[in-house]
């Protein structure tokens, strides 16, 4: 986590939000010493294809998966 007074924030905002949007870090911002904002990047969500494409295609279903098995509840 960074930490940046408002002044050099000011002089260098538009270069200091291009860092912290590439790097994704949080920074605090103070004023005279004393920490007065919290600056988070939005993190982008990843698809369904960015999670699961290692193994796309290489799962194979027996039977419906969205039938109920018996042995499930006998354990129970």
């Amino acid at each position: 986590m960074n930490i940046i007074s408002k002044s050099k924030l000011k002089a260098k905002m538009l270069e200091t939000f291009r860092q912290l949007e590439a790097s994704g870090e949080e920074l605090i911002v103070t004023d005279q010493g004393r920490p007065v904002l919290k600056i988070i990047p939005i993190k982008k969500e990843a698809s369904v294809a960015e999670i699961f494409g290692d193994i796309q295609g290489k799962v194979t279903y027996r039977e419906d998966i969205n039938t109920p098995s018996l042995s499930e509840w006998e354990d129970a």
